[in-house]
């Protein structure tokens, strides 16, 4: 596994000469798309300073994300990326979190603009940060035995406010958050305030089907949904199907989720030949497509293009080996289908499906520059 710093790398816009070599020609027209993007990022953004909706910054700390992650931004930050970061901070709470009040979504939107400060690489966001990671790991779920994971929704992160629980998409944001900025709170009051890395790890193997580590009733190691996740234990968005050898009503697997769950794991720092890594991994080379969100078509696709790219960068996959034995150049594969899916106005939008906000062209053209400058780094 290449160390997790590349993840970060990507977004402040660096690289290691390890990632940045080979295709020239293919990495100009993967620039040329970035720049398109960006441009239209800059174009679509509100007076105000947000994009798309004025009461959620999460979607702004995406745009701003895909900005700093761009592999040529300029030296000096343009007015409008400053008043993107200006909206956000005109939420930051008392109590640390970043968000509306009565708009809900706490959590998300304080993990997300947490990420797009740290992104900016600028130390006068450093005490923001800190207050808001303290929000943060304030937010993990114990439903149980207070201390102990006796339950399965234990460890995970939710959207916060009138939301009951977490769920593995929120514990993600938040663990990728709370991830990134350990550097920052090392040398400050709170660096004996942590996560309960342990229980988190213990929700995110309760939301994957493999039943050597997930005891609950409903996890399969049916072929078909063996290693990958769902949205949180006892629900799947995909819904749920007979499987094809155990005959009982299974909770299906799908793909977005199934990186995400993949990502979760990095950022609690499980090696890479832990079953439960090698089995999602097998999971998702089963599953392989740029067509769709596997289990769940046209819905969220380009936020699992977005995971994807983010995955499979944190851990190396050079290559990706389908079920048939044939290897993939998938970072060439994503690059060309991203390429292809882009707007005359430099923009992308899910044509196909509304479902999670993506026919909001602003966040989906985020998510698909953020995931090209991965690509650009590893040709």
């Amino acid at each position: 596994m290449k160390t997790l710093t590349v993840n970060l790398i990507v977004t402040l816009g660096l690289c290691f000469p390890a990632l940045c070599q080979t295709d020239i020609s293919f990495q100009n027209e993967l620039q040329r798309s970035i720049d398109r993007g960006i441009d239209f990022l800059k174009k679509s953004q509100s007076p105000d300073g947000y994009w798309t909706n004025a009461d959620h910054p999460a979607v702004t700390a995406i745009a701003l994300v895909a900005y700093q992650g761009n592999p040529q931004k300029p030296k000096t930050t343009p007015n409008w990326v400053e008043k993107g970061y200006q909206y956000i901070l005109k939420h930051v709470q008392p109590n640390g979190s970043i968000y509306v009040p009565n708009k809900g979504l706490a959590n998300y939107n304080t993990a997300l603009s947490m990420m797009a400060m740290l992104a900016s690489g600028d130390a006068k966001f450093n005490s923001t940060i800190l207050n808001a990671r303290r929000f943060l790991i304030g937010q993990q779920w114990d439903l149980g035995v207070k201390g102990k994971t006796d339950h399965p929704l234990d460890g995970g992160v939710g959207y916060g406010n009138s939301y009951p629980h977490g769920d593995l998409n929120n514990t993600l944001t938040a663990l990728e958050a709370i991830y990134y900025s350990r550097n920052i709170a090392k040398d400050s009051p709170q660096s004996k305030t942590d996560l309960n890395w342990k229980a988190a790890i213990s929700f995110i193997q309760n939301c994957q089907n493999l039943k050597s580590h997930n005891k609950q009733p409903w996890a399969s190691d049916d072929p078909e949904n063996k290693g990958g996740f769902i949205y949180f234990p006892g629900k799947s968005m995909a819904g749920e199907a007979k499987g094809s050898e155990s005959g009982r009503t299974a909770l299906r697997s799908y793909g977005s989720i199934s990186y995400a769950g993949m990502l979760s794991y990095a950022y609690a720092d499980l090696k890479q030949d832990d079953p439960r890594i090698t089995a999602v991994k097998k999971w998702l080379e089963d599953n392989y497509t740029l067509e769709e969100n596997p289990g769940m078509g046209a819905q969220g696709q380009f936020y699992y293009y977005y995971l994807m790219t983010k995955a499979l960068t944190v851990y190396g996959a050079e290559n990706l080996e389908l079920t048939n034995g044939k290897k993939v150049d998938w970072r060439k594969q994503v690059g060309l289908k991203l390429m292809g899916l882009q707007e005359q106005d430099g923009s992308w939008i899910n044509k196909k499906a509304s479902r999670w906000w993506e026919n909001e062209k602003p966040l989906v053209s985020a998510y698909s520059v953020i995931a090209l400058s991965y690509l650009h780094r590893g040709q």
